[in-house]
């Protein structure tokens, strides 16, 4: 697909997009953050494209592949972008092929995850180390699709300057849109991201692909964050959230949550979180409690006694009981 053709080109200036996280970005927390305030895109959680690839791990891809739709099979989450990784080209055709049919807007590879499990199996930041891989595996997705291809990496796997070959060899590809996480996946998120170098990126897509969106990624926590940064340098395209949704899930916006709003989103989750855990039931598989806790943190951060009480919403075996603790 031609980039001027792709929704990344219909985006305002300076958009935002909720970034993928595994265990984090699936169709449930997804809805919430749309409540809370919609970023411009959303991306999903990672796919492995050999799961789906595979007659065992298909069932597993799917779920992960869901997308909110309303009663008369609207896509609720447009535009919404898969996020897919591996290592296989030909497994990548298959997973881009069919996501088109899956009602996603646009596919991202994933080539910045700095999980080392990812990494030992060749995938995210990994993918750094094997250029000639890499670029196969876009390649073959472009093919296999009409949906516009994006990749969302790092600097570099070990050093900073790799980006001075890494990033021009992916602005080659004729990218829909680049994400770049302004770190190493050496440096993971210990140091502060490397700012100073977003005039030379930007140069870069400049003079290789200027169709491409650029996309910033680390510490841009909301939507202020953004918009100083833009201020700064307008000829970004778009910001990536990540950890700032933990920090306030109402990031996306300039809005200040109360006590009570952060409350009533807390239960609205808990509404989503016992839907979808029924419907997954229905289809003889299973929604987990346990990554639930996670999220507590996020409603109970500020106020009196907020330790004490995420302690013992921590003991709760099911949604009930965290219910009867929040009133």
């Amino acid at each position: 697909m031609s980039n001027t053709n792709s929704f990344w080109q219909k985006l305002p200036p300076h958009f935002l997009i909720l970034a993928p996280m595994e265990g984090v970005t699936d169709i449930v927390f997804r809805q919430v953050i749309a409540k809370a305030g919609r970023p411009d895109v959303f991306f999903t959680e990672f796919t492995n494209v050999s799961s789906y690839a595979s007659e065992k791990g298909r069932h597993d891809a799917l779920e992960r592949l869901d997308i909110a739709k309303d009663q008369n099979g609207k896509n609720l989450e447009s535009p919404i972008v898969a996020q897919i990784w591996g290592k296989n080209p030909a497994h990548f055709a298959d997973t881009a092929a069919a996501l088109e049919k899956l009602g996603f807007d646009g596919l991202d590879i994933n080539m910045g995850c700095p999980d080392r499990h990812v990494n030992k199996a060749g995938g995210g930041a990994a993918m750094i180390t094997t250029p000639d891989l890499a670029i196969e595996c876009i390649k073959t997705a472009k093919n296999a699709t009409n949906l516009p291809v994006s990749v969302k990496t790092r600097l570099g796997y070990t050093f900073i300057d790799e980006y001075k070959t890494w990033l021009p060899l992916l602005l080659e590809q004729n990218l829909a849109a680049l994400t770049v996480h302004l770190r190493t996946r050496k440096e993971m998120s210990k140091v502060p991201a490397h700012y100073e170098l977003i005039p030379e990126i930007l140069n870069l897509r400049d003079q290789i692909s200027p169709n491409t969106k650029i996309i910033f990624n680390g510490d841009i926590k909301n939507k202020s964050a953004a918009k100083a940064l833009a201020a700064k340098y307008p000829q970004i395209d778009g910001f990536m959230i990540g950890r700032g949704v933990f920090e306030n899930p109402y990031c996306f916006t300039d809005h200040t949550p109360t006590q009570t709003e952060l409350k009533e989103l807390f239960l609205y989750h808990l509404d989503l979180y016992d839907a979808r855990a029924k419907e997954l039931e229905n289809r003889n598989s299973h929604y987990p409690y346990e990554p639930l806790k996670h999220f507590f943190k996020m409603y109970i951060n500020s106020q009196d006694g907020s330790k004490e009480l995420r302690n013992q919403l921590m003991a709760c075996k099911n949604t009930q009981e965290l219910r009867r603790l929040l009133k």
